[in-house]
């Protein structure tokens, strides 16, 4: 398994970063892809196979840590191509919520 869970909603609470400059105040650290839920349970396989689909946004996934658990928000496509890359980390931006 690739993820811990596969979801289709964020079930904490907003947050308040939407652009990808509200995001670049949060440091990138190493996560585990098995420690990842996701927060979309489809992906548009055009974007996952396009040659500049890791050129365009925020070179980091976007992942929020709530009540112990981590939330792949935005970037699903750069975790499956690490995913299928082999490898089991990835770097990404993890917003802690309380």
């Amino acid at each position: 398994m690739i993820f811990k869970a596969v979801g289709d909603t964020r079930p904490y609470p907003d947050h308040g970063l939407v652009s990808v400059k509200d995001w670049s105040s949060v440091p990138p650290r190493v996560v585990q892809l098995g420690e990842l839920i996701t927060t979309k349970s489809t992906l548009d396989l055009r974007g996952l196979l396009a040659d500049d689909s890791t050129f365009y946004g925020d070179l980091f996934p976007h992942c929020v840590q709530w009540e112990g658990e981590l939330y792949l928000e935005d970037g699903l496509h750069r975790a499956l191509r690490a995913a299928l890359q082999q490898r089991p980390v990835l770097h990404a931006r993890v917003l802690v919520l309380s």
